[in-house]
């Protein structure tokens, strides 16, 4: 599609179509798109009409996030998602011709893509709670040529029933919780696709029923900017030394934890432990985090601002698993062994430091033995009320509002 347009000044047709091309080809070339639908999607839509004024047309084709809305703080409210992940959620939706399809969190150009990818047939509606957001992303639409997706001004958390069922919902706003309305207004072989924050851990998973709880055939890491609304719930921040030290808490077990006397053990001496388990450099262990954070013990990320709190910093994390009582924390270091080796470990703060850190080398001693080569836990979701009681292999159990979130971790097909 040869596309024409002026922001502020005149932009070369080439440039764009090259620069648009140049975004697919990596993105194929990386196998992030792995379907003719979705590679044709991402060679028609002008990603730059969705951009805020300002952007170049490199940064509106490159493949990262482009923010389209702060708030007064300057945190990002809505942004155009990486492409990268973009393609992901295309091909985990299943999405067929003719499909209809929610779309929860406007800005346009993912629901351009969608609207490509479902053809004439299909219906697209894609709803936010920000009437600024909804107006850029018509306006853009629009001027895209894609007047028949419909934007609605709404709350994420109530979807929007008046095109339902769904075949997909595409959900691009990080929520910790399952609003009862997504699964209401999803057909019953439907494909639920969102960013589920688990003890501030953040999966996008595609969840599909199962009887009466979903469950998740898929988990990818990604990040999203917080849902708003009805259905916001901010983590709670726990600042141990000013703005230096944050503890990140997000789940009700660790949030009744008081930790008053926690910032006390960091003027104490650090006890570090490490353990024999080591990783190549520039190596995923993703699945280590959440493991860490799926134990029934009180968990929290905690951030440290490495230019004040230096001898706090884990080594390459903005922020990193951590386990905590009431005036001890233990969280997740590495170091650099050699060019080809780096060493996991544990610091520990505070009275129980030792008995902590000790606790973190054994699961990951138990990650390495048992799950660091598999494909990641087993995620359902179940409505309050109705998940099943806790067991050895049914690690934890996440309340939320409207369901409670079950993370099941097997060794080769067998529970660990």
């Amino acid at each position: 599609m040869e596309v024409h347009i002026v922001v502020g000044a005149a932009l070369n047709t080439k440039t764009v179509d090259e620069a648009r091309t140049r975004l697919v080809d990596k993105l194929l070339t990386n196998d992030m798109i792995t379907s003719s639908a979705v590679e044709a999607a991402f060679r028609r839509v002008p990603r730059h009409l969705f951009a805020p004024d300002g952007v170049s047309i490199e940064a509106a084709y490159a493949d990262d996030v482009v923010v389209t809305r702060r708030d007064p703080d300057g945190k990002a409210t809505s942004s155009i998602s990486a492409p990268w992940l973009q393609a992901a959620m295309l091909h985990a939706a299943h999405l067929q011709p003719g499909a209809r399809v929610l779309e929860v969190g406007s800005g346009g150009n993912n629901a351009a893509l969608i609207a490509e990818v479902v053809g004439p047939h299909g219906t697209v509606t894609s709803i936010d709670i920000d009437p600024a957001v909804i107006a850029h992303a018509r306006t853009a639409l629009d001027t895209a040529g894609y007047p028949h997706v419909q934007t609605v001004h709404a709350d994420a958390d109530k979807g929007w029933a008046a095109a339902a069922p769904y075949d997909a919902i595409i959900v691009t706003v990080e929520t910790s919780d399952i609003p009862p309305a997504w699964t209401d207004q999803l057909a019953p072989d439907g494909v639920l696709v969102a960013p589920l924050r688990m003890r501030g851990h953040t999966r996008c998973l595609t969840l599909v029923h199962d009887g009466a709880h979903l469950v998740a055939t898929n988990a990818l890491v990604c990040g999203f900017v917080p849902m708003q609304g009805a259905g916001a719930a901010p983590v709670t921040q726990h600042q141990l030394r000013s703005d230096d030290v944050t503890v990140f808490v997000d789940d009700p077990v660790t949030e009744a934890l008081d930790l008053r006397a926690l910032p006390a053990a960091l003027d104490g001496p650090r006890h570090d432990a490490w353990s024999p388990v080591t990783t190549p450099p520039a190596t995923p262990f993703d699945t280590l985090h959440l493991w860490l954070a799926s134990q029934p013990h009180p968990h929290g990320l905690l951030a440290v601002d490495r230019q004040r709190a230096a001898n706090l910093a884990p080594q390459n994390w903005v922020a990193c698993p951590a386990l905590l009582t009431a005036d001890s924390i233990a969280y997740l270091a590495t170091r650099q062994l050699d060019d080809t080796t780096w060493q996991f470990g544990a610091h520990g703060y505070g009275p129980h430091a030792a008995a902590l850190t000790g606790r973190m080398l054994d699961l990951i001693a138990a990650w390495d033995r048992h799950h660091r080569h598999q494909p990641g836990p087993h995620i359902a979701v179940y409505p309050t009320g109705t998940a099943p009681s806790p067991s050895d292999h049914l690690r934890l159990l996440i309340p939320r509002p409207h369901t409670t979130i079950a993370i099941t971790w097997t060794s080769n097909g067998h529970p660990a």
